[in-house]
C-alpha cells in the first residue's frame, strides 16, 4: 500500500516546475477551455452557488413569514452550518476514502430533494430540518471539490483555478440575493426553492461528466474510521501549511464574525444611513471580495504567497479599521471595498495552503477538519459579537476586528517564516512539509498488528529542471542508511534552493 501511495506521489509531482507561470488576466477564462473537467466544475459551482444564495434569502423570509421570531431565523442559521462542523470533525475521511464525484453528485442530488420538498413543508420545524440535510450535503460537497481541483488543473495553473472559482461564487452570492427579493416580490418562496433545485440537478449533470481518475491521484490510505479521523486532525497539526491556516484563519475569523454582526447596526444607526446605506455596505464587500478573489492569482505570481497572505490580511485591518472611523456612508463604503478584498485574495491563500500542504491522499479530511474548525470559530465568535455590540455599539466592535485583522496579519507574517520568497520554490516547500507530515502519520502504522510501528524514510522530492538550473532534490536518507528527521529534510531542502539561487545570482 505504501508503494503504491508512494509511486502515486512521484506521478503527481511530475506536474510540479521549478517556478510559477504568472497567468495573464487576457488568459485567465482559457481554463475553461484547456482544461474541460474544470469547465465543467465551474459551471456548475456557479450555477448551484446562485441558486444557493437565492433559496437562502427565501428560507430566512418564510422562517420568518411563519413564526415572526428571531429566535427561529438563528436555529434556521445554526441548521446550515453546525452539520459542516460536525462532517468535517467526524466524517471527513469519508471524503478521501469514498469516489469524490459520487460525493459531490449524491451530495447535489440530495438537495435537489430537500428544494423540490419545501414547497410541500408548512411548519418552521420541518424548514429548519430540511436546510440541516441540506447543509449535511454541503459539509460533503465542498471538500470533495476543493480537495479534487490541484487535480483538475496543470500545476502552473492551480492559483488562477482557485481565484476563478471564488470569484464565481462571490459573483453569485452578490447576484443570487437580489434575484431572489424581486422573485419574493412577486411569487411565495417556493418559486425560488424549485429553482434551486434545479440549479443542484444541473450541477450533478455537469459533475458526472467529469471522469472520476481526474479527481483523485493517489489512493487514500485507511487504519479504520476513527483512526483516520484522528489522523486527518494530527495532519492539520503537524503539516506547517496547514497548522498556519488553523491557527491564521481562525483569528481572522473572529473579526469578521464582529464585521458581519455589527455591519446593519454601523450602517443604519451609528451612521444613520438607513436601508440604503446598509445595502450599500453589503454590495461594496461583494464589489471587494469579487476584485479580491480575481485578482489573488496575478498578484500572487508577482509577490509570492507569504507576503501576499499578509498583506491581504493587513487590507482587511485597515479597511474595517478605517471604515470604523468615518461618520458618512460614502466615505466608510471605499474602505469596506478594500477591507472585503483583502478577505477575497486571502482566501485564495489559504486553499492553496491546504491543497499543497496536504497529499491528496489526505487531502479531502484535511480541508474537513479546518473548514469544521473555522465555522466552529466563526460561530461562537458571532454570538459573542451579538453581546459585544449592544454593549459597547458598532463602531466599536467595528474598531476591535480591525485591530484582531492587524494581529492576524502579524501572525500569518510569524507563521509563514518558513515560505521562500520565490514562488517557484514555495511550492516545492509546502509539498515538502506536506510529504514528511503524512510520512509520520503512515510511520505510525505497523506492516503486523503484533509489531511496534516502524517509520519509514521519506521519498525524496524533486523538481523538474528549470532551464540549465540543477534540480532541487533531497536524499531519502542519511550515509548510514537511517531515515532522516522529517525538519533535517526540508532544513537540507533550503540549503539546496539557497545553493541554486546563489548559482544563478552568479549567472551571467
Amino acid at each position: 500500500m505504501a508503494d503504491r501511495a508512494k509511486t502515486a506521489r512521484s506521478r503527481r509531482r511530475e506536474r510540479v516546475v521549478a517556478s510559477l507561470v504568472v497567468v495573464e488576466s487576457t488568459s485567465r477564462l482559457g481554463l475553461l477551455r484547456r482544461s474541460p473537467s474544470f469547465g465543467l466544475l465551474f459551471l456548475a459551482t456557479a450555477g448551484s452557488s446562485f441558486g444557493t444564495y437565492l433559496a437562502a434569502v427565501a428560507l430566512t423570509v418564510d422562517v420568518k413569514r411563519l413564526t415572526g421570531s428571531g429566535v427561529w431565523v438563528s436555529v434556521l442559521l445554526i441548521a446550515d452550518f453546525l452539520p459542516i462542523v460536525v462532517i468535517g470533525l467526524l466524517f471527513g475521511p469519508l471524503v478521501d476514502r469514498l469516489s469524490r464525484r459520487r460525493l459531490m453528485i449524491v451530495s447535489d442530488l440530495v438537495r435537489v430533494g430537500v428544494f423540490a420538498a419545501l414547497p410541500f413543508v408548512s411548519s418552521p420545524g420541518a424548514i429548519v430540518a430540511l436546510a440541516g440535510v441540506a447543509g449535511v450535503a454541503t459539509g460533503f460537497f465542498r471538500p470533495a471539490v476543493f480537495a479534487g481541483l490541484p487535480n483538475l488543473v496543470p500545476d502552473e495553473e492551480l492559483t488562477n483555478a482557485n481565484s476563478l472559482l471564488q470569484t464565481v461564487e462571490t459573483l453569485a452570492w452578490m447576484i443570487g440575493p437580489v434575484v431572489a427579493g424581486l422573485m419574493l416580490t412577486v411569487w411565495s418562496p417556493n418559486v425560488p426553492y424549485l429553482v434551486n433545485a434545479v440549479t443542484f440537478l444541473v450541477s450533478a449533470l455537469l459533475v458526472s461528466r467529469i471522469p472520476e481518475r481526474s479527481l483523485r491521484s493517489e489512493e487514500s490510505l485507511t487504519r479504520g474510521h476513527w483512526r483516520d479521523v484522528a489522523d486527518g486532525i494530527r495532519l492539520v497539526v503537524t503539516s506547517r501549511p496547514l497548522r498556519t491556516v488553523l491557527v491564521v484563519w481562525s483569528v481572522v475569523l473572529i473579526g469578521s464574525a464582529a464585521v458581519n454582526v455589527a455591519e446593519v447596526f454601523f450602517a443604519q444607526d451609528t451612521l444613520a444611513a438607513g436601508n440604503l446605506g446598509f445595502g450599500a455596505i453589503v454590495a461594496a464587500s461583494g464589489v471587494g471580495l469579487t476584485l479580491g478573489s480575481y485578482l489573488a492569482a496575478p498578484s500572487l505570481g508577482k509577490v509570492g504567497l507569504r507576503r501576499h497572505y499578509t498583506g491581504s490580511i493587513l487590507l482587511m485591518g485597515v479597511g474595517w479599521g478605517g471604515a470604523a472611523l468615518t461618520h458618512s456612508i460614502w466615505i466608510a463604503v471605499p474602505f469596506v471595498v478594500g477591507g472585503a478584498a483583502g478577505n477575497g485574495a486571502a482566501i485564495i491563500c489559504n486553499q492553496l495552503l491546504v491543497q499543497r500542504g496536504a497529499p491528496d491522499r489526505y487531502r479531502g479530511r484535511a480541508l474537513a477538519t479546518i473548514m469544521s474548525t473555522n465555522y466552529a470559530v466563526l460561530g461562537l465568535a458571532m454570538a459573542a459579537a451579538g453581546v459585544f455590540t449592544d454593549s459597547f455599539g458598532a463602531r466599536t466592535v467595528w474598531l476591535v476586528a480591525g485591530g484582531v485583522f492587524v494581529a492576524g496579519a502579524g501572525l500569518a507574517l510569524v507563521m509563514t517564516r518558513w515560505l521562500p520568497v520565490i514562488t517557484g520554490d514555495q511550492n516545492v516547500v509546502m509539498e515538502a512539509y506536506a510529504h514528511d507530515a503524512a510520512s509520520a502519520l503512515e510511520g505510525d502504522q505497523p506492516t503486523d498488528p503484533g509489531l511496534r510501528p516502524v517509520t519509514r524514510p521519506v521519498a525524496s522530492l524533486e523538481t523538474e529542471p528549470h532551464a540549465d538550473l540543477e534540480p532541487v532534490s533531497v536524499p531519502d536518507a542519511a550515509p548510514d542508511g537511517t531515515a532522516q528527521d522529517g525538519l533535517e529534510r526540508i532544513a537540507t531542502l533550503l540549503e539546496e534552493i539557497e545553493r541554486r539561487r546563489e548559482l544563478e545570482a552568479r549567472r551571467p
